[in-house]
């Protein structure tokens, strides 16, 4: 069982920066990959951003360079920062544990966070 629990969300201004944080309970945090969603008001639960094991990842397409993931396999924390935060971006953040990063992208997630908010205003 691995629990994963999400920090550094809040109210920031339109071209601000985010680094969200998931620390991962557990000593096999390394044996999964890691991931990011998002989801907004009144939308569907969307992609962000994976890593693997050996920190290869994988971005959704709109991501457009500003999203970064990363992983501490020391600290079990995996991190999102954001940069040119925009309205668009407003959004619960969650991390997710999977078998691979494809799995991953394809929803297929084993583990889920509770989620950290994220709101841009203009």
């Amino acid at each position: 069982q691995v629990q994963l629990v999400e920090s550094g969300g809040g109210l920031v201004q339109a071209g601000d920066s985010l680094r969200l944080s998931c620390a991962a309970s557990g000593r096999t945090f390394i044996r999964y990959a890691m991931g990011w969603f998002r989801q907004a008001p009144g939308k569907e639960r969307e992609f962000v951003a994976a890593i693997s094991v050996s920190g290869d990842t994988y971005y959704a397409d709109f991501v457009k360079g500003r999203f970064t993931v990363s992983r501490d396999n020391v600290k079990n924390t995996v991190y999102l920062q954001i940069d040119s935060l925009t309205p668009e971006d407003t959004a619960v953040y969650y991390c997710a544990a999977g078998e691979t990063l494809n799995r991953l992208y394809r929803y297929e997630p084993i583990y889920w966070g509770q989620g950290t908010q994220v709101t841009v205003s203009s």
